[in-house]
């Protein structure tokens, strides 16, 4: 059986998210800059296929973001982010117990929601998505090869499914070393570290099914479930180490 629709939420409202998603991302990673004009709305309604009321909605939310400006008979432009840091992780996760669980930390934070918007939101492609980030995961599980990246795409696609285009921005911004998997079999040996990742595969799983079955408080709650587990897992990957210690 298909997965159906979320309900109760306008079409248009869905169709201004697609746009919003897609035209802040241009505003991130290119090619869109500070002080570049956006595309008409003649363009973007030839490009996205939906109708001026569309355009004008996603651009009024891009607007209250403060990304974009709007110059009377002009046009719409990229508002610069001069006055801001661009958000960075100094070092790999991998460098210091610390570090990983100050990342895990923003997780929890940042994800529980992005979950739970997700549950809300979700259409039929947000489950397709996530569904092909868990095939990948299991397969590279299966083959023994590291599950950082199709970990990573799995959480990367529930911030999307949010449809609030900042919860995946912050991920982007972090990438695949935020959910590193690498130091499971180094730390804890190549038995628990498989247990420890086939815990990881269960509780996806249940994200998943939470999201899956639009239940907004199992996928909040699922998901603090798997980063304050996969918080305790990276503390206990450090115990090896330190008794090996001198």
């Amino acid at each position: 059986m298909q997965p159906t629709e979320p309900i109760g939420r306008p079409r248009s409202e869905r169709l201004s998210a697609g746009v919003v998603d897609e035209l802040s991302k241009r505003m991130r990673i290119g090619p869109l800059r500070a002080g570049d004009r956006l595309p008409t709305e003649a363009a973007i309604m030839e490009e996205f296929g939906v109708s001026r009321t569309v355009v004008r909605e996603a651009l009024s939310k891009l607007q209250a973001a403060g990304m974009v400006q709007t110059r009377q008979g002009i046009g719409t432009f990229v508002v610069g982010a001069t006055r801001a840091k661009p958000f960075q992780v100094e070092s790999s996760p991998d460098d210091s117990l610390a570090q990983a669980l100050a990342l895990i930390e923003l997780r929890i934070g940042l994800e529980t929601e992005a979950a739970a918007l997700a549950a809300q939101r979700r259409v039929s492609d947000d489950l397709d998505a996530m569904q092909a980030a868990l095939h990948a995961f299991n397969v590279a599980m299966e083959q023994g090869m590291d599950t950082a990246v199709p970990d990573f795409q799995f959480h990367l696609e529930i911030a999307r499914a949010s449809h609030s285009p900042h919860f995946a921005a912050v991920l982007e911004a972090l990438g695949p070393t935020c959910v590193p998997t690498s130091f499971l079999q180094a730390a804890a040996g190549k038995d628990m570290g498989a247990i420890w990742t086939s815990h990881a595969r269960n509780e996806h799983r249940s994200i998943f099914d939470a999201i899956a079955q639009q239940d907004v408080d199992a996928a909040r709650a699922a998901m603090r479930t798997h980063l304050v587990n996969g918080r305790e897992r990276r503390r206990a990957s450090e115990l090896p180490q330190r008794h090996a210690r001198p």
